[in-house]
């Protein structure tokens, strides 16, 4: 009847005992905070060196793809292999690298004059251009052998200039635009549908690649429009007080888009309200030319006239980073890699480069303590980001002097107009100056 107790003595020789005698000692640790007075201020001392040391190890540039003899115009990635990349220059020459051995595996010349875009299908097994003199070429990924001529497997002429390119993400068709937008089965020489809005050209076309029925583009009067392909007319268009210069869709969110605007801005728009946009994102001091997400959704890269590339998350203002090399110029295009690690930029001066996501990421295999110690050091800066002096030495990049200059320059007439305008609304009747805000000031108009 009587249930007696008896405490027995456990030990695991695991817990004490190293592994081998190379092993630094392994200390019992008692968790109980009474015992630990003193641990918040030694936890932010951690915190302040990992902040320092991150700036210390932040060496973004990898590597810098060099071989074509004109501007790289537009770059494409493999739909199955990470480390295949395709690349158009102005003078109608593509090529194929591989970015393991960061060297150039193929070479042709695709086009008279411009490749105004490249897009892998969705299967890998062939790719797509299209040119200034007016064609789109089907080429097959595989490498021609030995005395076989670089002969693309099927060629369309079109009546007009095609200016960009994409392909559906999981049928046999694709999209162009130009002086319209074309919807082309790849079995047929003509396109199965055509959509135009009173617009004289447009100069990208995306689709969505979770609702992938939709499509969206950018068009020379200042407007996004926005398509479904299963429909005969587009469904509406946002204008904006400045063009608008490519697109990208939200891989994680179906219906949230971002494009890159010519007012030195990037703004996020949620295709079901486009009254204004969700976010606006600020940095650049020149026009955004182009714009893409990374695979998880969470952040996205854009590239500049101001021979800069910026790196924003989603639901941020302004960029938690920007990258630039002295020879770098005017970049005209960007990519994120496919696994979310690496960020490709081409530009005017014929290079194409190769970044890390992360500027201080440490690359190739980590042991067990290394990436203990760095996800330990990841949380005490996220746990201690808004501290005065840490939120300080995070935020701190290095600009070249003319983008600094410029920048300053930027908020000092951006005052001149806020003050102006609170003049102006000081000496006016009340409510006839209504206040706009930074998201509505930049629509025109929604057409449906």
């Amino acid at each position: 009847r009587f249930q007696m107790k008896v405490k027995v003595l456990s030990r695991n020789p695991d817990d004490y005992v190293r592994e081998t005698k190379l092993d630094i000692q392994r200390v019992p640790r008692n968790y109980d905070p009474s015992l630990h007075p003193f641990e918040v201020s030694r936890e932010y001392t951690r915190a302040l060196n990992a902040t320092k040391l991150e700036r210390v190890f932040a060496k973004p540039f990898l590597a810098s793809l060099d071989g074509h003899r004109d501007g790289v115009n537009c770059l494409a990635k493999h739909t199955q292999s990470l480390s295949t990349l395709l690349s158009g220059s102005c003078d109608g020459e593509l090529k194929v690298w591989d970015l393991t051995k960061r060297e150039c595996v193929r070479t042709l010349q695709a086009h008279e004059g411009f490749i105004r875009g490249v897009v892998v299908r969705y299967c890998g097994t062939s790719f797509f251009t299209v040119g200034d003199d007016k064609t789109i070429k089907q080429w097959t990924m595989e490498t021609p052998g030995y005395g076989e001529e670089e002969e693309p497997l099927n060629t369309i002429l079109g009546k007009t200039v095609f200016t960009g390119l994409d392909h559906h993400q999981n049928k046999s068709v694709f999209a162009t635009c130009g002086q319209q937008v074309d919807i082309w089965d790849e079995q047929r020489s003509s396109p199965i549908r055509s959509f135009s809005w009173g617009v004289d050209s447009f100069s990208s076309i995306r689709f969505n690649p979770v609702e992938t029925d939709l499509l969206g583009s950018c068009a020379s009067d200042r407007s996004i429009i926005l398509y479904d392909m299963r429909e005969s007319t587009p469904l509406k268009k946002v204008v904006m007080t400045m063009r608008s210069n490519t697109l990208c869709w939200n891989p994680m969110e179906a219906f949230h888009f971002t494009c890159a605007n010519e007012d030195y801005n990037l703004y996020t728009y949620d295709m079901r309200f486009l009254e204004k946009p969700i976010k606006v994102h600020m940095d650049h001091v020149s026009a955004v030319l182009d714009v893409d997400y990374s695979p998880t959704g969470q952040e996205f890269v854009s590239a500049s006239f101001d021979k800069t590339i910026r790196i924003f998350p989603k639901n941020d203002g302004h960029s938690r980073e920007v990258y630039h090399t002295k020879r770098m110029q005017h970049v005209i295009c960007v990519k994120w890699s496919s696994d979310s690690k690496y960020i490709l930029s081409g530009s005017d001066e014929m290079n194409i480069r190769l970044w890390k996501a992360n500027a201080a990421e440490k690359l190739g295999v980590l042991s067990h303590r290394e990436r203990e110690a760095a996800n330990y050091s990841q949380k005490l800066k996220e746990k201690f980001q808004h501290h005065p002096q840490i939120r300080r030495i995070a935020r701190h990049r290095h600009l070249p002097k003319s983008i600094y200059h410029q920048k300053n320059e930027l908020r000092v007439m951006k005052e001149a107009r806020r003050r102006k305008e609170r003049n102006v609304r000081k000496h006016s009747k009340p409510g006839s100056v209504p206040v706009l805000s930074e998201k509505e000031k930049h629509v025109v108009s929604v057409v449906k």
